[in-house]
């Protein structure tokens, strides 16, 4: 259990990396009912001007709160969860490899204490993430009651 007392802005709670590959955004959209063809199909994303298939962004923003529910040790806590999409996270197919096996791209995902309420007893956790180098998730916040 974290104690609200023991932390202050600026302060880490931790980072990760998730991999996501072409077979988690076909179970993806199974689970989620979102077949739109970027999320699958190359040629048609390219088409469209995208520069491959991009992950789901409901798909990423799940996999970057899995931080923050880890840390806080109950989702429940999470009273606010929100971000800008800024950059797709592309997942490009590897040459001759299973795509539900291969590594995938990697997600980076880093959470400070970005401010504290005492009174309420809040900590808005500040995320950054990237992947490929390049910031895909801008002004992702989330709100814990502590």
């Amino acid at each position: 259990m974290i104690e609200f007392s023991t932390l202050e802005k600026g302060q880490v709670i931790g980072s990760k990396t998730v991999s996501v590959n072409r077979g988690d955004l076909v179970r993806y959209a199974g689970a989620s009912g979102d077949f739109n063809p970027i999320h699958y199909n190359e040629r048609f994303a390219k088409e469209v001007e995208l520069p491959s298939v991009i992950a789901h962004g409901m798909f990423t923003m799940g996999s970057v709160i899995e931080l923050v529910s880890e840390w806080v040790g109950n989702p429940g806590a999470i009273l606010d969860y929100q971000t800008r999409f800024t950059k797709p996270v592309i997942v490009e197919d590897p040459a001759g490899s299973n795509p539900s096996d291969a590594a995938g791209t990697a997600i980076d995902i880093e959470g400070k204490i970005g401010a504290l309420d005492e009174e309420a007893r809040t900590a808005r956790v500040d995320l950054t993430v990237s992947a490929n180098g390049t910031k895909v998730l801008m002004k992702c916040q989330a709100v814990v009651q502590l």
